[in-house]
């Protein structure tokens, strides 16, 4: 990226301590599902290293077996839900589980197959494995301000991907139609609002996060479709 327009943030102790005591709530939760077999990652500021006291705990899981699966581990593990909700962006996007463990932390999944700029989504955001945060190593990344981040020993570096999105893809190693798409997934975003997503269910209690999609697809015909050519 261009020198000029990169902007060095260093950290102070107090930041420091915020992403040891993310990092390290993020890693119980990892450790709980890799003993299981389930592979995971934490994705956003906790990868990437500029977490704030609003930051979340974002765990995703690449290819799950099962709702049934995730959900019975967290229950033998002792885990408490505290609420289980179906989410599709938009008409285009995977429909996924989120299943939210309290407020700051929650876990998703995708529930039918992904397309490849939705795999790439992670990467672009920064995505850390089990094995990244217990070695203490931060990853490139991009925020909601469509700002570059690049760890550094003292805090990280930012750069503006807006106009710069071809570089951008490079560093990230995902494709260019991906940055393009969150580029202005984001833009518009901050243009016209936040307008809400395209389906976000919370589901009953005894029903399972595969019967919820079933009951969508049945009455929603843009859901149909997306599970249809999707399956996972």
């Amino acid at each position: 990226m261009k020198r000029a327009e990169r902007l060095e943030i260093v950290y102070d102790e107090r930041q420091w301590k915020l992403l040891r005591q993310l990092r390290e709530k993020a890693v119980q939760l990892m450790e709980t599902l890799d003993k299981c077999h389930l592979r995971s990652i934490v994705h956003g500021s906790i990868a990437r290293g500029d977490v704030s006291e609003t930051s979340d705990i974002d765990v995703f899981l690449h290819d799950p077996p099962s709702s049934f699966v995730i959900e019975t581990v967290l229950e033998r593990s002792g885990l408490r839900v505290c609420q289980r909700t179906i989410i599709q962006a938009t008409p285009l996007y995977a429909l996924k589980g989120y299943i939210e463990l309290d407020t700051q932390t929650s876990l998703s999944f995708p529930l039918v197959k992904l397309r490849p700029v939705e795999k790439d989504f992670y990467r672009f955001s920064g995505e850390a494995t089990l094995l990244t945060l217990k070695e203490n190593k931060r990853v490139l990344g991009v925020d909601k301000r469509l700002m570059l981040i690049e760890p550094t020993k003292e805090g990280h570096i930012e750069t503006a991907v807006v106009g710069q999105e071809e570089e951008a893809a490079n560093l990230l190693g995902v494709s260019l139609n991906t940055v393009l798409d969150r580029v202005h997934a984001l833009i518009r975003r901050d243009e016209i609002g936040r307008t809400g997503v395209f389906i976000k269910k919370e589901l009953a209690p005894n029903e399972t996060f595969e019967q919820a999609m079933k009951k969508l697809a049945d009455q929603n015909p843009a859901v149909r479709r997306r599970t249809k050519h999707h399956k996972k």
